[in-house]
């Protein structure tokens, strides 16, 4: 156990200080990512993470007790110990009427729609960042073959512009940080299965790791409605120029597939 955390340590160090690497121009983040190399602390961040759980799992490879335990309990229990002490204090008392959201009734799964903002962005899979033209960047996404426009100009959302599933995203880049603040966002599901409001405003920070391997995500949301304080959220890829992003054509709602006879 000690070995593999060593491994995970070195991971952590790229995940936390991955923020101050400099010199890179905009460019150095385009292109295809996907789901990171298998070690510790990645598999535990594929779809997302948060440092509570980071912190927890860390202990838990550390400690020679757990030795003998299997890789897939301790993940569960950082997961149950992040939910229960870094999410669930930070859910207001309407969004904690419905939490957890029952999986079976996602509007991705019962109806085929695609994913909203928040789920989105901390999907798994392929995230493909490419110019789309002077002012902005197209952003698309492996799950549901999802596409998004962030315009580098900082243009404002027009006032009447309609709520939509992806919102409306504006970037900056910070030395060699991609910055997007995020709003317009129609109501939906948070990643951590709890409803958000139209007020859900959020800010990604993507930055690449020393090595150029690695993309890293620090995603903050804010919600007056559904969150008491602003919850942070992180995520890796891995550099992955061979993979390719399929149509997403191949939904079958439950009737469809015969699931739930």
């Amino acid at each position: 156990m000690h070995r593999i955390f060593v491994v995970m340590a070195t991971v952590g160090v790229v995940l936390v200080c991955a923020a101050s690497v400099t010199g890179q121009s905009p460019s150095t983040l385009e292109g295809m990512w996907s789901d990171p190399p298998v070690s510790p602390e990645e598999n535990f961040c594929t779809w997302w993470c948060t440092d509570a759980g980071l912190e927890r799992l860390r202990a838990l490879l550390d400690n020679p007790a757990n030795d003998a335990r299997p890789f897939g309990q301790l993940v569960a229990e950082a997961t149950a110990h992040q939910a229960d002490q870094y999410l669930r204090p930070r859910l207001s008392a309407a969004a904690l009427k419905t939490y957890p959201l029952d999986l079976a009734t996602d509007p991705g799964f019962i109806r085929c729609e695609p994913w909203g903002f928040a789920r989105q962005v901390t999907s798994r899979h392929q995230l493909q960042i490419r110019r789309a033209g002077p002012d902005r960047i197209e952003m698309r996404y492996g799950e549901w073959d999802a596409r998004r426009i962030v315009y580098l100009d900082g243009r404002p959302r027009p006032a009447s512009q309609a709520l939509t599933l992806m919102g409306h995203s504006v970037g900056r880049y910070e030395g060699g940080a991609l910055v997007i603040e995020t709003s317009g966002i129609a109501p939906s599901w948070t990643p951590f299965r709890s409803e958000h409001s139209d007020q859900l405003r959020t800010t990604e920070r993507y930055t690449r790791s020393a090595d150029g391997q690695r993309l890293l995500l620090s995603l903050s949301m804010t919600d007056p409605w559904g969150l008491r304080e602003p919850v942070v959220l992180k995520k890796v890829w891995r550099w992955a120029p061979g993979a390719e992003i399929a149509p997403y054509n191949d939904c079958q709602r439950p009737s469809e597939s015969g699931a739930g006879k």
